[in-house]
């Protein structure tokens, strides 16, 4: 069984990381993962209750300000607690006044008594640094080393060699880092999950004309809910009565409200600003696109980038090797100067610069702030991995129906054959015969026609051909008897006699030729992949501007074609929504499917999905993800060369100890701070005609 609990407290990366390995090694306790930035543990156990317990004790041995919340009485307690103050930052606040306090009173009084110096230094030490010896030792009583021992080693040997100023100061500039480490992460994780608080908290469900307040995941598909002004949609469904403008921002990143009225599809989690609806229900909430983005998030985090899990693998060694590095430093130092001090203050300085935490942190929240913006944006990506493969594409392929197209028809031309008769006149014969028909086809021409309809007898449907009736006692035919024909056309006759042709194709959706430009301006190569008529394929990639567009094709033909590709060596997304796509959607190195009208077959095969069936999205998650790439190569190569360089400046002499915790402490921060950016960074928006 899967279990979830809430951890608070944890503002170390490598330490959340260092409880989870220790939490797997629980009896009864599998494939548990803490979720940094999301403060939140998820395990496997066929003992949840027992699991529940045993993660309780052990994370209040290794992390005593951590607190497991897992009862819903504690979730309300901490939300109104938090909104208070944070009382974990004001005991830090005032531990460290105290410590600094403490310790000014024993540097700079001279005429201490030695006894007095040493409790008035002891106390300052241990109210600076208490929590970090705790974790020090707790560490070691597990066979373990991480930063806090490193510090811990660093304030006893400045101690040792008399420095006792550079000793305190390390502790201290520790200790304020630490404070300013954790408020940015905390605003970091309150910007991410303010992308996520789409789950609206009930429905009010219409029954027997009275109101009754559900949870979402009881109500039924089918049920009428009604929403007020303010108000979240619980669930998916068709607006039945009223029209209300609708923002939809955080499911598409459109920040302009929409209008909906009686008819329209209206997504869950979209907030209604202005008037009463009342919406039947289409889908269950775990089908809702609310539940589905959540899902996706939520999972998102397992399936990690190479670069994410380097780093994620690098630091379980890179303490242990720093220690060791540290002990040749001393070591080397002390046989060339033959000063013990000097080589011990070398090491300690080595020990305290080379800690992981700047690379332990900014990687993962770099990619989390990155998925986390492409969320906003309306584009749901599932996972760091397939953030860095969108910025390899170099050719993108697309289905038609439904993805660059809307899967609805639209009229281009009437050519009339009998010149007694206009094109209203044709278009009303063929409305006559289509009246009662369900076809794609018929609801374009009906949905075209603006005049009266009259009743038509013997209407006879020919299999593959089209409609047979009569009206004021003469036969006519709606359809198609011509298959030479290559375009979509439906043609009028009466007693045989052709009167007019009605030209259609599929609606083209607005924002795909813009899309397939930007694309080919990024240097991307642009195909369609259709089962639709050569001719009409070719017509709408023409239109929309596709380097190649292939038509008559059965899935295993895309398949195959997307299969020849890759062996070519390119790097393939593939675009659909239908269950026949699920397929290549699974083959091509990025599957993007569509979020509402797409399969869930295809959304199950996808990579990437769109919220709103918008292609346009496409060219925002490729921008956010090389972004977001960007900002953790900047967050690896500016740590590693900050440290590289404090590091040789502090070991010849030029800067002392203090410079250090800064190169520690300092560039994690900067670090965590340009993580952000891949949280806030807005793509510009997409130029047509380039």
């Amino acid at each position: 069984m899967k279990g979830s609990v809430k951890i608070q407290g944890l503002d170390c990366a490598n330490c959340a990381k260092f409880l989870e390995g220790e939490i797997n090694k629980l009896d009864g306790i599998e494939n548990a993962e803490i979720i940094f930035v999301k403060e939140r543990l998820n395990f496997e156990s066929d003992n949840i209750e027992k699991a529940i317990q045993d993660i309780v004790g052990l994370t209040k041995k290794l992390e005593p300000d951590a607190k497991i919340i897992y009862k819903s009485k504690d979730n309300e307690n901490q939300a109104k607690n938090s909104k208070k103050f944070n009382k974990k930052l004001l005991l830090d606040c005032l531990m460290l006044i105290l410590g600094v306090a403490l310790g000014a009173c024993a540097i700079f009084i001279k005429s201490l008594p030695i006894w007095s110096f040493w409790i008035l230094f002891i106390l300052s030490a241990l109210s600076l640094g208490y929590k970090t010896y705790y974790k020090a030792v707790a560490m070691i009583f597990r066979a373990k080393v991480n930063e806090n021992l490193l510090l811990t080693i660093s304030v006893i040997g400045a101690t040792v060699i008399g420095e006792y100023m550079e000793g305190l100061m390390v502790i201290a500039l520790y200790s304020v880092g630490k404070i300013f480490e954790g408020l940015a992460v905390d605003k970091s994780r309150k910007s991410i999950s303010k992308l996520i608080d789409l789950q609206p908290e009930f429905a009010v469900v219409l029954k027997n004309n009275c109101e009754e307040k559900l949870l979402p995941q009881q109500v039924n598909e089918g049920d009428i809910i009604i929403v007020r002004p303010g108000e979240k949609v619980a669930l998916d469904g068709i607006i039945i009565d009223g029209d209300a403008s609708v923002n939809t921002q955080s499911l598409t990143g459109e920040s302009i409200p929409s209008h909906l009225e009686k008819g329209d599809e209206i997504l869950s989690g979209s907030i209604v600003i202005d008037k009463v609806i009342k919406i039947k229900v289409t889908k269950p909430y775990g089908e809702s696109t609310v539940c589905k983005i959540l899902n996706l998030i939520e999972n998102a985090s397992q399936n990690k980038s190479k670069t994410e899990t380097t780093i994620s693998k690098i630091t379980k060694f890179y303490t242990l090797g720093v220690v060791g590095i540290a002990l040749l430093v001393w070591g080397i130092y002390w046989g060339v100067t033959k000063n013990f001090n000097d080589a011990l203050y070398t090491g300690l300085i080595f020990l305290v610069v080379s800690c992981p935490c700047a690379f332990a942190i900014s990687v993962p929240l770099s990619y989390f702030s990155g998925l986390g913006n492409a969320s906003k944006q309306g584009v749901l990506i599932k996972g760091s991995n397939y953030l860095d493969l969108l910025t390899k594409l170099d050719t993108m392929a697309f289905d038609k129906t439904g993805t660059l197209t809307t899967g609805e028809f639209e009229i281009t031309n009437i050519n009339v054959v009998d010149k007694s008769l206009s094109q209203d006149d044709i278009l009303r014969i063929a409305s006559l015969g289509e009246q009662n028909s369900i076809h794609p086809l018929a609801k374009a021409i009906l949905s075209a026609n603006s005049q009266k309809l009259e009743k038509v007898n013997n209407v006879k449907e020919i299999a593959g051909q089209g409609v047979e009736f009569i009206f004021n006692k003469q036969k006519y035919f709606i359809g198609s008897k011509n298959k030479d024909i290559k375009n979509t056309v439906v043609e009028v006759y009466r007693e045989n006699l052709l009167l007019g042709e009605i030209y259609l194709r599929d609606k083209i959706k607005s924002s795909a030729k813009i899309t397939c430009q930007n694309l080919n301006a990024m240097g991307l190569t642009t195909i369609m992949l259709s089962g639709d008529k050569e001719n009409s394929v070719k017509q709408v990639g023409d239109y929309i501007g596709l380097d190649q567009a292939y038509g008559k094709l059965l899935p295993q033909e895309k398949f195959e074609f997307i299969e020849k590709l890759k062996k070519d060596k390119k790097f393939v997304g593939y675009v659909g929504d239908g269950i026949n796509d699920a397929p290549s959607l699974m083959l091509a190195d990025i599957g993007i499917s569509m979020g509402i009208n797409g399969s869930p077959a295809s959304i199950e095969a996808s990579d990437v999905v769109l919220v709103d069936d918008n292609p346009e999205k496409i060219i925002s998650a490729i921008k956010i993800s090389k972004f977001t790439k960007k900002v953790v190569w900047q967050n690896i190569i500016i740590s590693a060369v900050v440290k590289l360089a404090f590091l040789a400046l502090c070991t010849f002499g030029v800067l002392g100890m203090p410079w250090a915790v800064f190169a520690d402490v300092g560039v994690t921060i900067l670090a965590i701070l340009n993580s952000m950016r891949a949280l806030k960074f807005k793509p510009k928006k997409l130029k047509s005609d380039i």
